[in-house]
């Protein structure tokens, strides 16, 4: 949670909340993460973990916004359908 603004592209987050995920990783995926520990990216697995997501939204924001708007079209047909 934070606020902030966009302004010119660019955005400054003010404050920010972190609140707790629980994930399911297998030893490749944790082996990852702790890499990136040990060459000192990330303090944590906690924090690894939120640089990959935040490296993954940056380089494919395209591709989110993307998905975001066909979710956005499925909840549309889904409340125009049948009530159950």
């Amino acid at each position: 949670m934070s606020w902030g603004v966009d302004c010119g592209g660019e955005r400054l987050l003010f404050t920010t909340l972190s609140v707790p995920v629980m994930t399911r990783l297998r030893l490749p995926e944790r082996r990852v993460l702790d890499t990136l520990i040990d060459a000192g990216v990330a303090r944590s697995r906690s924090d690894a973990l939120a640089w990959c997501v935040r490296l993954v939204g940056t380089h494919e924001a395209d591709w989110i916004r993307e998905l975001r708007s066909a979710l956005v079209a499925v909840k549309r047909v889904r409340a125009a359908g049948p009530n159950p």
